[in-house]
């Protein structure tokens, strides 16, 4: 009877021609959605490209819940592995039921569907007549001459609608109960089998056609746990994707529908640092923290292992931790000092005081404090570094210069918006907002013996290297970010900083605990996390200690325990040939002192009031006597003052002068007239009449 309704059908038509394979099918519904692979071709992020529709990827049938199939072909067509396209039986019945008045119900097969579902006119509605049925039944018997059961099962259901724009079990599975199609229960494959022949209905009627279809009286408890499922999920679809462990990645690359895209990350390792954020997260919730990143780097290659944007279930999860800019904090203290051992104005073994200071500047006097309001005295750069120290770090920046160190932080690749005169001495503190991907990269500089280059997503891409640093300097800054002892001074000897191999690590905390850092590096990786709230709301309490190096130090831990697809062992490095020991301690060639002693750093005279730029305005209400500005400077006690070229005496103490409206020019110069230091101030207004 099948053979013959098609051979009447193609005589009618007087063409037979041919179907699409499943290939043609496969081709022409590419998913909707884009997937990011890990370097081992492991799937770790699924991300909508395509919105017009919701189609998850092409699933084999195997792969599909064979309760689904089952339930679809026992609702939608039970004749399905005997006709050949065009149940005669089900074509008959619906004619004399029609013939009666009634609709032509169980008719189509999933064949006749299929060929609805990839031509549009032969879709439901455009097939009501005898002449649009006809094409339907010949274009359905065309591909089972092309296309075995199975593969018409496959394809009906990666295609079919569910609801809404959600096509194909694939997409409905990962929408509705958030798995995959494989894994769908028996109730589950049950209410996506009764969605089908009204994709549109509500959960109420779907369930009921669910229960109709399983035999069970709306009131039995069978039917009721239908319900209470269908409550939960039809109504509420999800976004449609059960893999999210790198949603800030996705952005970051092209995605075309369908597209598999190759990096650089390591899922498991993406999965272990995921879980390490959210973990410690957890515990700081008492101290209003939310949000955190952390990015993980090949020291050789500039691969990111891991990358991690944000927790997931954080209010503001889809702002991009590792790209958003913050301050800085104590973070660029390492820099600082390399530059300063490099260009051997300090040692690790130069000595620095940390006391109070206060130091002018053109917008008022600027006293910087250290992170526990108290001072040590006179300490070895070795011991302000570790501990960082806030004072010395900025009488530190008083010898570099201001200028100098901010060009070196631009080689590095830091983001730095404004010019240097803008931070000012606050530069040494970590006053500028630089992110988490170009300060871990800066630290991976360090690593890399004071070499930078960029840092990649892309397997198999590298970029050159050059030079930022002098290797001398960098071993010796690395030397001291990895001693345990020198830190002790702030941190103790027992801290999240510590690890059972060798490796160096610099923590940081911006103004008010808004932000909080940890990066630092082994021989082979460098991790860098950041702590906070993406609001920008201060932390209560929470230090780079307390706060991000928990999660550094478990990240660094489970990069050299193995487990992750990435173990390694980290020794301590050897010293470049440009550097020696001498005593206790590390000296660039040429800079270590006679003795085992250090020689303190050298000093730098400067005008120390007024600050450069400086702008004073003359009230005529005061008497000129308390309008007097007092000249000081550091260091000066061999020096003298010159205003607009008329010497004003040595500068060993302050000078007063009684000030008149103009620009003037104030030096100080040496006993062999050299110039020491220069700076320019305005007066404006006059004094009172005498």
């Amino acid at each position: 009877m099948d053979k013959t309704v098609a051979l009447i059908l193609c005589l009618l038509l007087a063409a037979c021609g041919r179907g699409p394979s499943l290939a043609e099918i496969r081709q022409q519904h590419p998913s909707s959605f884009a997937w990011i692979l890990d370097r081992h071709g492991e799937a770790l992020q699924e991300t909508r490209v395509d919105f017009r529709r919701r189609q998850g990827e092409w699933t084999p049938l195997a792969h599909i819940a064979r309760p689904l199939q089952d339930a679809v072909i026992a609702f939608e067509d039970k004749r399905f592995y005997q006709h050949n396209g065009v149940d005669g039986r089900a074509l008959v019945a619906a004619i004399w039921h029609n013939a009666q008045g009634e609709s032509w119900r169980g008719a189509s097969t999933l064949t006749m569907q299929l060929a609805g579902l990839l031509d549009p006119q032969l879709a439901s509605g455009a097939h009501k007549g005898v002449t649009g049925k006809l094409r339907q039944m010949w274009r359905a018997w065309q591909m089972e001459r092309v296309l075995g059961k199975p593969q018409i099962l496959e394809a009906y259901l990666n295609i079919a609608p569910f609801q809404g724009e959600i096509r194909g079990v694939p997409a409905a599975a990962a929408a509705f109960f958030g798995k995959g199609a494989d894994a769908l229960s028996n109730d589950e494959a049950l209410l996506l089998a009764a969605l089908l022949p009204a994709p549109q209905a509500g959960a109420e009627a779907t369930v009921a056609r669910a229960c109709r279809y399983a035999v069970w009286a709306p009131a039995s408890a069978s039917c009721r746990r239908l319900g209470a499922l269908a409550a939960r999920t039809l109504s509420h679809p999800g976004a449609g994707s059960v893999l999210d462990l790198a949603p800030h990645v996705a952005r970051r690359v092209s995605l075309a529908p369908g597209a598999r895209v190759a990096t650089t990350l390591d899922l498991h390792l993406q999965r272990r640092v995921q879980a390490a954020l959210e973990s410690q997260l957890a515990r700081l919730v008492e101290e209003d923290v939310e949000d955190g990143a952390v990015l993980v780097l090949d020291n050789a290659s500039g691969e990111v292992l891991a990358y991690v944007g944000s927790r997931p279930g954080s209010s503001h999860a889809q702002v991009d931790g590792v790209q958003a800019l913050r301050q800085a904090g104590s973070t660029l203290k390492p820099f600082l000092y390399a530059q300063a051992i490099e260009q051997e104005i300090l040692t690790a073994a130069s000595q620095l005081d940390d006391s109070p200071v206060s130091i002018t500047t053109p917008g008022g006097q600027y006293v910087p404090q250290n992170y526990d309001k108290h001072f040590k005295g006179r300490v070895t750069v070795r011991t302000a570094l570790a501990g960082s120290l806030n004072v010395p770090a900025v009488r530190s920046l008083l010898l570099t210069g201001i200028e100098p160190f901010h060009e070196r932080l631009l080689q590095l690749g830091l983001p730095l918006k404004e010019d240097a005169g803008f931070y000012g001495y606050a530069l040494a503190l970590g006053s500028p907002e630089v992110n988490l991907w170009s300060l871990t990269n800066a630290y991976r500089a360090l690593a890399n013996g004071g070499r930078y280059s960029e840092v990649t997503l892309k397997p198999g891409l590298r970029r050159a290297a050059r030079p930022v640093f002098d290797p001398g300097a960098a071993f010796i800054v690395n030397d001291i970010l990895a001693d345990r002892a020198a830190r002790s001074v702030t941190f103790g000897l027992e801290n999240p900083l510590a690890t059972p191999f060798w490796s160096a690590v610099k923590t940081g905390t911006s103004k008010d605990m808004r932000d909080n850092w940890c990066a630092g590096f082994s021989q082979r990786y460098t991790v860098g996390v950041w702590v906070g709230n993406f609001d920008g709301r201060p932390m209560r309490g929470v230090s780079g200690v307390t706060g991000a190096a928990p999660v550094w130090l478990e990240v660094m831990q489970a990069l050299h325990a193995g487990g992750v697809g990435t173990a390694s062992t980290s020794s301590t490095p050897a010293p470049p040939r440009n550097v020696a020991r001498a005593g206790n301690e590390w000296f660039v060639s040429g800079t270590a002192p006679d003795g085992t002693h250090a020689a303190p750093a050298p000093a730098q005279a400067r005008i120390t009031y007024p600050g450069n730029g400086a702008l004073f305005a003359l009230d005529p209400d005061i008497p000129p006597a308390l309008q007097r500005l007092f000249f000081q400077a550091e260091g000066g006690r061999s020096a003298r003052f010159v205003l607009d070229g008329k010497s004003l005496g040595s500068a060993a103490s302050p000078v007063p002068w009684l000030p008149g409206p103009g620009s003037h020019t104030l030096v100080l110069a040496a006993n062999d007239h050299k110039i020491v230091d220069e700076i320019k101030f305005q007066v404006r207004g006059r004094l009172p009449a005498r």
